[in-house]
Formats: structure tokens, C-alpha cells, sequence
């Protein structure tokens, strides 16, 4: 998620980079927009070695080299489409005024006006000018079309004083961002090993055995754990990935290895998610050097990889096991079956031949066979959106 963190000129502003750091703990992207006025307590490039972005600090781009374009003219209308929120911290009682009259004489206050996202402003300022009346109608009006305000702390202000308008703990207002976007803690205290990706079976140094798993949904549903405060292990197959932060990584190219690590890992589970596309089979020999190529035809002999779902499903404890199946037809037929055979709780199955459902898409559509004989269908959607239905149909499994 995109969030755009607009820092006004105030004493509190240097706070914000601590905010920027919270907001990124949460695997948040943060654009930081500062006022002419919250560069005289703060530099920009401050936020932009902390976030890696641009910092906007101009409605024309004057800040950057060459004269103004119509690119920068726009590009209040660019960020308020691509973001997810607008946090605006500290928020003094000037940009308050200017929001609630629809004053866009800079970058944020024209962004303000802009975007169609939530609004989250966090107040700093002195006491006085907090309790005048003109700053609590302002907020009055901001707080009637939405607007959610995270109040100021009391206590001894910087220009000596004592009362409200301390800028609120930053985790008081990183949690009105989170609790505004929906995320959620739920699997806190929680511990999820996902599989992701294919397995490789060798036929000899040059070629081997696999599939068209990208590992998308597995790194997905281990992407959407963490975010939901669960510790993760990610056991994964070759892929092009980025490993999601905060998460344990473990690589893996067999079947056996991948059998291997679950092995080690599923102990200390809570939630099994078996996302990876394991190989069936594999060369019943693998050759030490590479196989010639000849006129004749050639056998390839075959024999059975280790089930390791069905092997989880025979020890399975207390641990809630999901697995998945990738199908091209007779869908509802084969994932019942697959969940009856390998004593799963759940199995999330697709047909790969669908457009948007296959495979290295980034949209599935699934359906969620589960133990008490439901079929719960899921419409078209990000694989990341997949992943979070999965994991909220996880914490409603009851195991006796």
C-alpha cells in the first residue's frame, strides 16, 4: 500500500521520520509532501534517504532541475490517484484552515483536494491555538465529510506551555492508519509455514523436471501472514521472487529437500499452507553425466515423489493444514477427493485454463473446499487478495 505522509511546519516535524520508519514496519510505501514552512525544522533529503522516494516539496517541481513541465503540473493529480491514504503529521492549525476552506495554494492542500482516499491528519500546535474556535470548527468541518483525526497529547508544548496539542505518540497515529486501511493484527502470536514455487527433478547435470508454478500465490499468502503479525517460514522452490521482509527463507530445488524443511518447520506451526506446485514425479535415475542425444527413441522412466501433504495430513496435531490444487476441469470432484485423501482442512483449487486464474498471473480465482462439506467460490481477484481470504477462512477453522 501507498500511503502519502504530508509534514507541515511545525517543531513536531522532526517526529515524522520515526512515523515514516513505523508506517514501513508494516511493509507500507510512504511519499513524503512538505510545506515550504516544514523544511525550515526538517530537510527533505532526511525523508528521502528514509524512504527511497522523491520528496515533493514544490507544486511545479521548482525543486528540480530544468523549468517546470506539464508532467510536474500534474503531478498532484499522479499521487493522489496511486496512493492508498494521505496522512497528514504534523498537521498544524494553518494547513487544518486551509483544508476545510478548500485552499489549494500548494502541493498538499491540492492534493487534499485531489484525492478520492481517506484522510487521516494528526493536529501539533500550542495550546491556544488549539482551543481557539476558529481551529476546533475547522476541525469540526474536516471531521464531517470524514476526515478521522488523531488528537494531540497533553503536556508541556515547545513554546513552553502546558496543555493539549503535543503531536500525538507515533503509534497512536500509525495505528489510526493501520485501523483506517483495514489491516489487521489477527495472526499476531501466530506461526505459518507456507510452501511457494515448483520443485526441480534432475535427469541429469543439463536437464531436469517441473512445472509452470511461478510462486506467486504462496508468496502472496506469506506477504499477507506477515502483514497480519504472524511469524512466517516460506519454504520455496526456484522462482524470480522477492522474498517478502520480515520473512524466514528457505530455498529449496527438490521435492525431497522441500519435504526436508517442512519437515523441520511443521512442528512449530499453527497454519500449514501448502502453496507450492510439487513435482508428482521425478527420473527414477538421475544421470551423473549428460544424456547424448540419439536417433532412437528414448524411455524415461518415472517413479513417485514423497506426498508431502498426505504425509502432514497422517501426523497432523493441532496444526489447521491447507493445501491446493491446480486443475483444468472437474474441479469440485478432484479437490473433494484431494481433501479427503491427504487430510487436509482445506484445499484451494483452480482451473489454471482460466483467463486471469493461471499460471505467473497476478490475479487467481478460487474456490475453497472445506472439511464440513462448504465450497465457499471467489470472484476474480489479486492473488494478494486471494491470500488474505484464505488466511481469514483459516482463523475460522475449529479443530477438535
Amino acid at each position: 500500500m501507498k500511503i502519502a505522509l504530508g509534514v507541515t511546519g511545525g517543531v513536531a516535524a522532526y517526529k515524522a521520520a520515526e512515523l515514516v520508519r513505523r508506517l514501513q514496519q508494516e511493509r507500507l510505501d510512504v511519499q513524503v509532501v512538505m510545506t515550504r514552512a516544514a523544511r525550515e525544522f526538517i530537510t527533505p533529503l532526511t525523508f528521502a534517504a528514509i524512504t527511497g522516494e522523491k520528496v515533493i516539496t514544490e507544486m511545479f517541481g521548482a525543486e528540480q532541475s530544468g523549468p517546470a513541465n506539464v508532467e510536474s503540473a500534474i503531478e498532484h493529480i499522479a499521487v493522489a490517484q496511486r496512493m492508498d491514504l494521505l496522512l497528514v503529521a504534523p498537521a498544524t492549525a494553518d494547513i487544518l484552515g486551509k483544508f476545510a476552506h478548500g485552499i489549494a495554494e500548494d502541493f498538499l492542500g491540492t492534493l487534499y483536494l485531489a484525492t478520492k482516499a481517506p484522510v487521516v491528519v494528526a493536529p501539533a500546535m500550542n495550546v491556544n491555538m488549539w482551543e481557539h474556535p476558529a481551529t476546533q470548527g475547522n476541525l469540526a468541518t474536516l471531521r464531517a465529510r470524514g476526515v478521522h483525526v488523531v488528537d494531540p497529547d497533553e503536556g508541556y508544548l515547545a513554546c513552553g506551555m502546558t496543555g493539549a496539542g503535543r503531536l500525538a505518540a507515533t503509534e497512536a497515529i500509525a495505528q489510526k492508519v493501520f485501523d483506517v486501511l483495514g489491516m489487521r493484527r489477527d495472526l499476531a502470536g501466530k506461526t505459518i509455514l507456507v510452501t511457494a514455487g515448483p520443485t526441480r527433478e534432475a535427469l541429469d547435470p543439463v536437464r531436469f523436471l517441473t512445472n509452470r508454478s511461478s510462486g506467486k500465490m504462496g508468496y502472496a499468502v506469506a506477504e499477507a501472514a506477515v502483514r497480519r503479525g504472524a511469524r512466517v517460514t516460506l519454504v520455496s522452490g526456484p522462482t524470480d521472487l522477492k522474498v517478502p521482509e520480515a520473512v524466514e527463507w528457505v530455498p529449496v530445488i527438490t521435492t525431497e529437500q522441500m519435504r526436508g524443511a517442512v519437515r523441520d518447520h511443521a512442528p512449530e506451526a499453527h497454519i500449514v499452507i501448502m502453496a507450492a506446485a510439487v513435482a508428482d514425479y521425478r527420473p527414477a535415475v538421475a544421470h551423473a553425466s549428460k544424456l547424448q542425444r540419439g536417433n532412437d527413441r528414448f524411455t524415461l522412466e518415472l517413479e513417485p515423489t514423497p506426498d508431502i501433504l498426505a504425509e502432514l495430513g497422517r501426523d497432523q496435531g493441532s496444526r489447521i493444514l491447507i493445501g491446493f490444487a491446480a486443475e483444468t476441469g472437474h474441479i469440485a470432484e478432484n479437490a473433494r477427493a484431494k481433501l479427503a485423501r491427504k487430510g487436509a482442512d482445506m484445499i484451494v483449487a483452480n482451473d489454471v485454463t482460466q483467463q486471469g486464474a493461471g499460471f505467473d498471473t497476478d490475479t487467481n480465482i478460487v474456490t475453497l473446499f472445506l472439511r464440513d462439506g462448504r465450497d465457499i467460490e471467489l470472484p476474480k481477484m489479486s492473488k494478494f487478495d486471494v491470500a488474505n481470504r484464505i488466511l481469514d477462512q483459516a482463523l475460522q477453522i475449529q479443530k477438535t
